[in-house]
């Protein structure tokens, strides 16, 4: 899988979650799943929290977080391909906090932008 840039500059094709859903690798799906509930202390987490075919997929499976996330939402609102492309870009505040936990995502969506 060649890169899946997400809306908020993730890459889903190196999602291990993403991995073995595209795989469809059950084995797989349950080691994520049995790291992720305690990586994230969520025991409660399920096997559809791992099953995921990318956050910018607008029919396919969403895993965990990406349906709730409001980074994803705004950019299917606004039909942005990632959020490298949106107006509002440099002064995003769902961007800027996000970017304090996921740095390489910025470096990803910055490239895209210096790309434009």
């Amino acid at each position: 899988m060649n890169q899946l840039i997400a809306f908020c500059g993730l890459d889903c094709a190196k999602c291990e979650a993403c991995l073995a859903t595209q795989a469809n690798d059950r084995a797989a799906q349950e080691r994520v799943l049995a790291k992720w509930r305690q990586e994230f202390n969520a025991p409660n987490m399920t096997l559809a929290d791992v099953t995921c075919d990318g956050c910018v997929t607008l029919k396919g499976r969403l895993g965990g977080y990406c349906g709730q996330c409001p980074i994803r939402a705004c950019g299917v609102e606004r039909k942005m391909t990632n959020c490298a492309y949106c107006a509002d870009y440099a002064t995003c505040e769902k961007l800027a906090g996000f970017f304090t936990q996921a740095p390489a995502a910025k470096v990803a969506l910055d490239e895209i932008r210096r790309m434009l």
